[in-house]
Order: C-alpha cells, then structure tokens, then sequence
C-alpha cells in the first residue's frame, strides 16, 4: 500500500563532506521545501530546474543551499521529489531534516525511495533490486550487472515473451468459444516453438544466478595444501603486502585468512588458510577443521605443493582428497627452479585441472 506522507531522510553518506544532499518526495514535498526556503517561489517552478536560497527556520538562517525539483509524474518515485543540497555538515543536516519534519514530514524508512518507485510503477521488481546492487557494487563486473539489470535488461526480455504468451493465449481462448466451428487461430508449431524458447531463457536466468552472486559477493578463492607449501608467500605475493606472517616453522598459520584482490574488475577473495596435516595440537586440528569447511565453500581451489619434499603419490593423494564437485582447482608447483623436469612429467594430472609452476 502507497503512504501518502512525505518523506525526507540523507541521501548521500553520513559524516562529514563538503555537501550532503537530503531527499523528500511525497504530494507535498515541494509545499514543505517552499515553507522553509527563501529565494524563489518553489510552487511556481518548472520541473527539473535548480534554484539558489537559504534555508531558515523562521529568522535564522540555517545554511545556503541549492534546491532541485522534480516535479511528479518525472521523477524517480513518480511523486513531487525535492532534493536540498547544503554543505555537508552533521549539524546542519539535522538541521534541516527537523525543520522539514517540523514542518510536515516523516523519516524515510530505509529503501524507501526505491519501494515508491516499485510501488508508482517506475521500477519493476528486478530494477529495484538492481539499485542496491549498483550502490554496493565495488568491481567493475558487479557494476556492469547491475547497470544492465538497472535498464531493464531481464525485464525487456520477460516482457516480449509474456506478450507472445499472452497472444497464444488469447487465441486458444478464441478457438473454444467456436469450438463447433473447428477453426484453428493459434499455430501449434509456433506455440510449441514459443514454449521451447521460454524454458531457454528461464535456465539461462537460473543458471545466470551463481555467475551473478560471484559477481557481485566475489569468488572465493581457498588457497590450501600442506604445511610449508608457501601458502603465506602467495597470499603476500599476490596482495604486494605482508598480510601473512611466514617463518619456515610449519604450522605458523593456525587460522584462515582473507583478503579481497581486484582482478580484470573481477574481486576474488583470497582465504588463506592452515596446512593440511594430521594436527599435533587441538588449536592446530581446529584450523585444520576451519581449513576443510573454507575449501567445501570454495569456488576457486588453489592448491600449493612443494614439488621438492613431496612425493608424485603424496601430491595424487592431496589432489584426490581435495576435488570437489563443480570446483574449479589450480594446482601449483612450488620451488621449480629446485626439482627436476622428470617428476612434473610423472604427475599426470587429470584433464579438468589447471596446472602451474612457480
């Protein structure tokens, strides 16, 4: 159900900035704004037109702002939106936001923009979800989904299919009303192909989902293997930070730890963790523990091993143990330059298994 109240809240991040925006929309949301501006008459203002004042509550000048009216039905809620921006001060912001309520109208709840918009018909369900993707995107990948989503790119595709749908339905309704005429308005060819078509699309959206939540949440990456392996060093190498403490003492790392690289605009979530063994303490068996629940969770298996000190059955060993159903999994090669050709050839690792030295 659509509120008729006005609402008003913060639109940019709060804190101290050089401005802060804050929002209203409702059917009185240019009356509220004009009550407490003094500059032009809001009332008598074009749509999408931006007007310098101040703000005051009675005599008092609050601050000099700049106020933008969107005038309903051209706005993002469809409704009279105003948009106060003022400088960026906690206490002016306040200010404002309890006059503006003062003078009639209520604190937004949160997402409550958006909902009016889904609400007034302006956003369809997909986009308004898309909005808050756009918001938290932080890699260029999650950004271009949710920019695609936001323009209706799963909605413009649903739409034309249930318009089809819509048709044939339309004419096979038309078909039984003359049923004793034995008249055929809907193509049968063309339905079935249509039906086809649309479970096409439906797998493509349900198989689009898990590419769409690494996207956006980022891969996770487990880099496992051994104590010594140099599990540390290539979190370290990869982030150019000494994020892992690294001694030659195995066993150093007891628990996992994470990190976000942005790679290609693509964030993948780096979660080092404790050397697979049998463990020697109960602190070093529980972050062997945690270390097995990160790798079921993975996405993205690295496994590390020292070409050198393990054996071709010892490395076949942990890769067997390691695989997981629908995981992707690099096997890297660490000290290289200290083994001998002879004992990678011998690895003969499976097909599906990215291998690398270093």
């Amino acid at each position: 159900m659509i509120s008729n109240d006005t609402i008003v809240a913060l639109s940019t991040p709060p804190g101290i900035g050089a401005i802060g925006v804050i929002r209203l929309s409702g059917i009185d949301a240019i009356r509220i704004t004009n009550d407490v501006f003094s500059g032009k008459d809001l009332l008598q203002q074009e749509s999408h037109t931006i007007h310098f004042g101040t703000i005051k509550d009675g005599k008092q000048v609050i601050d000099e702002v700049l106020v933008s009216l969107f005038v309903a039905p051209k706005s993002y809620t469809k409704e009279n939106v105003v948009e106060i921006s003022c400088h960026g001060s906690n206490y002016i912001i306040q200010q404002i936001i309890s006059l503006l309520i003062k003078k009639g109208a209520t604190a937004a709840k949160p997402g409550e923009f958006t909902l009016r918009a889904f609400l007034n018909g302006s956003l369809d369900l997909s986009q308004a979800e898309a909005v808050a993707d756009l918001i938290s995107s932080d890699s260029a990948a999650a950004h271009q989904v949710a920019m695609n989503q936001l323009r209706g790119g799963f909605s413009n595709e649903l739409n034309v299919l249930r318009d089809q749908l819509i048709h044939f339905a339309s004419m096979i309704e038309l078909e039984l009303d003359f049923a004793e005429e034995d008249v055929e308005f809907a193509n049968r060819d063309q339905l079935q192909a249509l039906i086809v078509k649309i479970n096409g699309v439906i797998n493509k959206l349900i198989r689009s989902f898990e590419l769409g939540n690494v996207i956006k949440t980022g891969i996770n990456t487990v880099i496992a293997g051994r104590p010594n392996a140099g599990k540390s060093t290539l979190l370290n190498a990869l982030l150019n930070d000494d994020r892992a403490i690294v001694s030659e003492i195995a066993g150093t790392t007891r628990d996992t730890i994470e990190e976000v690289l942005n790679i290609g605009g693509i964030n993948f979530r780096l979660i080092d963790t404790a050397g697979i063994r049998e463990a020697t303490d109960a602190i070093e068996a529980i972050g062997v523990e945690k270390t097995m629940q990160k790798i079921n969770q993975s996405a993205l298996l690295v496994y590390l091993f020292d070409v050198v000190n393990l054996s071709v059955s010892e490395i076949k060993e942990d890769i067997a143990s390691l695989q997981r159903p629908g995981v992707t999994m690099l096997a890297i090669a660490n000290k290289i330059d200290l083994s001998s050709n002879e004992s990678l050839e011998e690895l003969d690792l499976p097909s599906d298994i990215i291998f690398m030295a270093i």
